[in-house]
């Protein structure tokens, strides 16, 4: 028997639900369960013993789970940004790239762009005198390194062009960057 109390309470052995009822469930969140449930799903697509397909369908509940997490800061709207990056270019690196737009090297990289406000030579100009910035401005620079963590593995699969060149950039940046 329950009683209101187990309401407040995390549901214990989410990784062993199936993607079904873990896709149904998630539906139904708004909160910080979101992350729980963010990272089960990534540990599932992660798994070599499971079919690519399911492992697609475990990553996708994934980016899911992550785009709904709570928050609004400039840190957890980076966090989410880099979560998502980061098992998107997994995705693509260990199960290749698809034509699904979160499987797709080109949109990823259309993505990352996106995320990146300032040009390249704004930021290395930033970075140059980090450590005399105030620390707002050196937490942007944080930011910008957390969201390129990932262009090391995807440049590899862009085809050459403007993206690829841009992108290629920012690797040299994020060098630079606290």
């Amino acid at each position: 028997m329950s009683n209101d109390a187990d309401h407040d309470q995390p549901i214990q052995h989410l990784s062993t639900w199936t993607v079904d009822r873990l896709e149904a469930f998630t539906a139904t969140q708004h909160g910080h369960e979101l992350e729980r449930i963010r990272v089960v799903a990534q540990s599932h697509a992660y798994r070599s013993d499971e079919p690519q397909h399911v492992r697609l369908r475990w990553a996708k509940l994934s980016l899911n789970a992550n785009e709904r997490l709570p928050g609004d800061t400039p840190w957890s709207r980076d966090r989410k940004t880099r979560q998502n990056f980061a098992l998107r270019t997994w995705i693509i690196d260990h199960l290749g790239p698809g034509t699904d737009s979160d499987w797709d090297p080109e949109a990823l990289a259309a993505d990352t762009l996106a995320a990146l406000a300032l040009d390249p030579g704004q930021v290395i100009a930033l970075s140059s005198s980090w450590r005399d910035l105030p620390i707002e401005q050196i937490g942007d620079l944080r930011r910008y390194k957390n969201k390129t963590a990932h262009l090391d593995r995807l440049v590899d699969y862009l085809p050459p062009g403007p993206a690829k060149d841009q992108l290629i950039t920012w690797t040299e940046v994020r060098e630079h960057l606290p």
